[in-house]
């Protein structure tokens, strides 16, 4: 059974991607599917209020308690956990070779690398791969929809808010009884916030429009994203 803190986020993100094809070609002014700037703003700044009381005082504390190996080993299980993901992503684009190097990743750091803690692959010849649904929902050739933004998660897109769907739905955490789900889960988001907490910072100090330059930057990342993908699955 999905968790109700889950199912909320999948029943919101579900909404979002019917959405897609509505909206798809509606612009804002300034050239970007941004239709919903006004709400978009209105969450944005939600989530920069929970940063600025809650999240960066947390990976704070979490950067200076922690000694660097500690925190290493967790970001590496969850990068492995994420091998798997990133495995069956690329079989799903056709990039069968890809796949086998994010398998083979997974099974020997998960052996080898004592449950992911020790990130032995990548001294093995086997580079860390990139991909998710979204990537793959645009390699099949899915538009990107309207940019959004979603509470706690951020920079979003119609499409990318489908394939967050999907992760969800396909990750065994969300099945977990609470106290595993929300705890596993309230880590591995506490140390994604931890490891790019000197990028939160950078932004803040150079950004005039930060919703703006966060935007811009997710938008280009994101296509950049779609782009390596089907060119590496030969979809030109």
């Amino acid at each position: 059974m999905i968790r109700p803190f889950r199912s909320a986020i999948l029943a919101t993100t579900l909404l979002a991607g019917l959405g897609v094809s509505s909206v798809a070609c509606a612009q804002s002014p300034a050239g970007h599917n941004d239709p919903l700037e006004p709400v978009n703003r209105g969450f944005f700044a939600l989530n920069e209020a929970l940063d600025t009381v809650i999240v960066k005082p947390v990976a704070t504390i979490w950067n200076t308690v922690l000694p660097k190996p500690v925190r290493t080993g967790v970001t590496n299980v969850f990068s492995n956990l994420d091998d798997a993901f990133i495995g069956a992503n690329h079989l799903l684009q056709g990039r069968g070779k890809d796949a086998m190097t994010d398998f083979s990743r997974f099974l020997i750091n998960t052996t080898v690398g004592v449950g992911g803690l020790i990130d032995v692959a990548s001294t093995q010849n086997l580079p860390k791969g990139e991909g998710d649904f979204g990537q793959t929902l645009g390699v099949w050739g899915a538009e990107p929809g309207f940019y959004m933004v979603l509470p706690l998660l951020g920079p979003s897109s119609a499409r990318d808010t489908v394939g967050r769907a999907a992760r969800i739905a396909s990750d065994p955490r969300t099945y977990l009884v609470d106290a595993w789900s929300y705890g596993l889960t309230g880590l591995e988001f506490v140390q994604i916030k931890a490891d790019n907490l000197d990028n939160a910072n950078l932004i803040d100090t150079s950004s005039l429009d930060k919703y703006a330059f966060t935007r811009n930057l997710y938008l280009q990342r994101r296509a950049a994203v779609v782009q390596s993908g089907r060119e590496a699955a030969g979809a030109r």
